[in-house]
């Protein structure tokens, strides 16, 4: 028989320990929030940037053969050298460069993964950190961390555009990175290529790093064409880009991302990186490559995908009060409520809320209050789901 538990009468009870926090003004993110809110009033969720679609098939059962097949341990550190090899291959076709598979790209748990890496491998205390608000909320918490000084600036509305002018301004001696996100998450809009050249005459005289998070570089719509840290020759020497299967595969919860960067800097994230999640999920990575590898044609066809879903949800939204400038990249579109209401953009949320669908202000992606009268909706969801969600926004 099994010995019997003894369970004390009684624990002496002790005060608990109070952390000092470090990031003591982080709380819960308005994408948690707005996604727990949608389940709890069964409003449809554009708010938190997910399909409501599956992944290819093809790709779902690559995953299960390679389950079967064993591929269960750990993966190699640095990412499992087939996808890989695929990764460097798809990048010279998409931007006419091939980076070394072994030296310059590394697979990662998610972007935010390879970002935070990247931050904590490159900021020392003190440094400074250029970011553009409204930035993804991931960043400046790595900055924080990394003891670095974020010092945000501006984009231009309605636009949303970067002030050069606003960046040489910023510029000094302590600068160590500059954290550019195109397509950007939460505007949807999108850096010009001809732009890489300014911010390559402006880092020229520094020692400064530039991080491209470039998750949604599939995304671009109207002709226009991806800018990418990657394919610049000058500013790739001093920089990493940051890719997304979890966003090109519709699968964001798989978390396999991606960066890439020349020898030194890679060396650098990967002795953070090996420290942070070590490996990333095994037969994830085997089906991702032979998924490259077959299906090559998946990549380019995105931008048609989801200009034809902004496009028929901005259509849907013909009768409504809402107006709009088209979003040139991402699957996010932003909506001007200022006909409708007169409050701030968290305001409007539960207007949205009590109208049965879930969005997500702009306004928390500024360090310093900004009053705001756009909200950002998810256009990544099937037709059906698109068509009722405006049809619901074109009674307010």
């Amino acid at each position: 028989m099994p010995a019997t538990l003894k369970i004390p009468p009684y624990l002496p009870a002790f005060p608990a320990m109070q952390p000092v926090s470090k990031l003591p003004h982080v709380g819960t993110t308005i994408f948690t929030v707005m996604t727990d809110r949608a389940r709890e009033l069964g409003a449809i969720n554009l708010a938190q940037g997910f399909p409501d679609y599956d992944a290819p098939a093809k790709l779902k059962d690559l995953i299960a053969y390679h389950v079967a097949a064993g591929r269960n341990q750990y993966a190699p550190m640095i990412g499992v050298a087939e996808l890989r090899e695929q990764i460097a291959l798809k990048l010279a076709l998409t931007y006419g460069r091939m980076p070394d598979h072994e030296t310059e790209v590394t697979v990662t748990l998610g972007a935010t993964e390879a970002i935070f890496s990247a931050v904590m491998a490159l900021v020392h205390p003190g440094d400074e950190v250029i970011l553009f608000d409204p930035s993804y909320d991931s960043y400046a918490p790595a900055v924080i961390l990394a003891g670095g000084r974020p010092i945000h600036i501006p984009l231009e509305a309605p636009h949303f555009h970067i002030d050069w002018q606003r960046v040489r301004d910023a510029v000094t001696p302590k600068l160590r990175l500059i954290i550019i996100n195109t397509p950007h998450n939460p505007t949807g809009s999108i850096v010009a290529p001809e732009e890489l050249d300014t911010l390559a005459e402006i880092l020229r005289p520094t020692q400064a790093y530039a991080l491209f998070d470039e998750v949604y570089e599939h995304m671009v719509f109207d002709g226009a064409r991806h800018a990418s840290l990657f394919a610049h020759a000058e500013l790739y020497q001093r920089g990493i880009s940051v890719f997304s299967f979890g966003k090109t595969m519709h699968a964001t919860g798989w978390r396999v991302g991606y960066a890439v960067a020349p020898p030194a800097i890679t060396t650098e994230i990967r002795r953070v990186h090996q420290f942070n999640t070590f490996s990333i999920a095994n037969p994830l990575q085997h089906a991702i490559a032979d998924f490259l590898k077959s299906s090559p044609e998946h990549s380019s066809g995105l931008s048609a995908f989801y200009q034809r879903k902004r496009d028929r949800f901005l259509e849907h939204l013909r009768g409504s009060s809402f107006s709009w400038i088209p979003s040139p990249g991402t699957y996010f579109q932003l909506l001007d409520f200022s006909a409708i209401a007169e409050g701030t953009d968290v305001e409007f949320l539960e207007a949205l809320l009590q109208a049965g669908v879930a969005a997500i202000p702009v306004s928390p992606f500024y360090s310093q209050p900004t009053r705001m009268s756009v909200v950002r909706f998810c256009f990544a969801k099937s037709e059906s789901t698109l068509e009722d969600a405006a049809e619901r926004l074109c009674h307010l």
